[in-house]
């Protein structure tokens, strides 16, 4: 039997295209694959070969994986103790964690509780300060002037048009109280706090709607686990995970017992969604309500409609899409450095 050596860690340069390579090849032994948006990774080596492996962007723990050869020797707990260390030194005290299902179990024993999976693709579980249990409870202390029977709506507003507004007065008019989620990841052309903003202005008249940032656990990098499988599985697993939360944490804590949304004709991933919310929501006791998109001269209205005649400079047609909050923010000077930012973007994004 060969003398066992004990692993060394290394920092990989991400930089480094061999370095990244040797991450790569590693993990597609697993059926993981890479992506190169994270922050930070380390290595276990052994004879000079890798034997575990981990990575972290923002607060996900992401692409943990340990050679067969080493199992049961504790190194997932030092992959992790080294991520978390690395975390904390950035101030960060709060992580998620993806794993396959059958797996879950395993970080549990190293302090994470699951919050959902999606069978057999993928469980998100979380440890530190903060929990989806206390992101609830925060909603409802916010809510407690709202009737108890309420829907939900989930929204990006890249920026709020009539056709949000239309969505959000339609489930005002046939629900008690609707909550609506703004998505918080900052990755659109609209920075999350002005479009929080938007939505919030454009329903003040609306006195049974209150609206909340969607944070880590409604479409984020936490519930959209994007890198963690195979190209042709990547949308079923981060609907169905997205979903999953949605129905088992957040909707039954703030007696939410519909969910709206608007029709998509265009956008294949937000179909995929819609059908899997389809599915999934009534199992749980959970209405599944999609309306008809809004058109104004024939047209449907929609946010890239919207952005598409910045591009053009066509005032006529916004002001026939949006309602007055949001064309007095695009005729605000603090517009003006993301209206520059539009007219030099890809009209797709």
């Amino acid at each position: 039997m060969a003398e066992w050596s004990e692993p060394y860690e290394r920092t990989i340069n991400l930089a480094d295209p061999v370095d990244v390579n040797l991450i790569r090849d590693f993990l597609a032994r697993f059926d993981l694959t890479f992506e190169t948006d994270v922050e930070f990774t380390t290595a276990l080596f052994q004879d000079d070969r890798i034997v575990a492996t981990g990575s972290f962007a923002g607060e996900v723990l992401r692409n943990i994986a340990v050679d067969e050869s080493v199992q049961g020797a504790g190194l997932t707990a030092r992959i992790v103790s080294r991520l978390m260390q690395e975390q904390a030194q950035r101030g960060r005290l709060h992580y998620f964690l993806f794993t396959k299902p059958a797996k879950s179990h395993l970080f549990a024993a190293l302090g994470f509780t699951e919050i959902a999976r999606a069978e057999p693709y993928v469980a998100l579980l979380e440890t530190g300060l903060g929990s989806v249990e206390e992101y609830c409870r925060k909603i409802q202390q916010q809510t407690t002037h709202l009737k108890p029977e309420r829907a939900a709506i989930v929204v990006n507003c890249n920026p709020f048009t009539k056709g949000h507004r239309a969505l959000i007065e339609h489930a005002a008019s046939e629900s008690e109280a609707v909550i609506v989620f703004v998505v918080s990841e900052d990755r659109s052309l609209f920075p999350f706090a002005d479009r929080l903003q938007l939505v919030r202005r454009g329903v003040a008249d609306l006195s049974n709607v209150a609206v909340f940032p969607a944070g880590n656990y409604i479409i984020s990098a936490a519930t959209f686990p994007t890198y963690f499988t195979r190209d042709e599985d990547k949308v079923v697993a981060q609907t169905r995970l997205d979903i999953e939360v949605f129905a088992e944490k957040i909707a039954p804590a703030l007696g939410i017992k519909a969910r709206y949304i608007g029709e998509e004709p265009y956008c294949p991933v937000t179909n995929a969604y819609n059908e899997a919310m389809q599915e999934i929501l009534p199992r749980h006791g959970i209405s599944f309500r999609m309306i008809p998109r809004v058109g104004v001269a024939g047209e449907i209205v929609s946010a890239s409609k919207v952005r598409e005649m910045i591009r053009q400079d066509d005032w006529w047609g916004i002001k026939s899409m949006v309602p007055p909050t949001t064309l007095e923010y695009l005729q605000s000077p603090a517009a003006e450095p993301i209206l520059a930012k539009i007219r030099q973007s890809d009209s797709r994004h």
